[in-house]
């Protein structure tokens, strides 16, 4: 794994029923290619993990009233998409919100030819599903999160590489 991560910082957000919220992402090339994932992205700038997840959160889903939360997980991740390799350390962040409406006018031109909607998830049909899900432990994380509430300090996922 290269010494120089992309820092990203990603975000679990939360609505009032406890349904989570994914996008649906593909290989630009490939839409069967699929699977589902947080919101998030790179930092940018000088920008502080905080800020990146509440300005990736605004630009992906139009949701920009949050209660950003503590960082619950982290983990260190590679794999291939558009042509080229990513390798990055992620930070998890839980969030909260009342508004369910979203609105992708954010998206950057990558992500309107990666991204085909966004989705908010119970955690029995998360549990249930078939669909490929990053990180791949995500429905067990969501379960333990909702009935044990965030932990004291952010838990290392295990590195996935692709």
């Amino acid at each position: 794994m290269p010494a120089d991560l992309r820092r990203v910082s990603r975000v679990v957000l939360l609505d009032p029923a406890d349904r989570i919220l994914l996008l649906h992402g593909h290989e630009p090339d490939d839409p069967a290619d699929d699977w589902w994932f947080t919101p998030g992205g790179g930092l940018e700038g000088t920008e502080t993990r905080e800020e990146a997840a509440l300005r990736e959160l605004a630009e992906e889903t139009g949701i920009t009233d949050v209660e950003l939360g503590p960082v619950l997980w982290r983990r260190i991740c590679s794999f291939p998409f558009d042509g080229r390799r990513w390798d990055q350390d992620e930070w998890y962040f839980l969030a909260r919100t009342t508004r369910t409406a979203t609105v992708t006018a954010g998206f950057t031109d990558l992500e309107r030819r990666s991204v085909a909607g966004l989705r908010w998830w119970t955690y029995p049909e998360l549990a249930g599903s078939r669909e490929t899900v990053y990180p791949t432990r995500l429905a067990g994380l969501l379960g333990k999160l909702l009935d044990e509430g965030p932990p004291g300090s952010p838990v290392v996922l295990d590195t996935e590489i692709v």
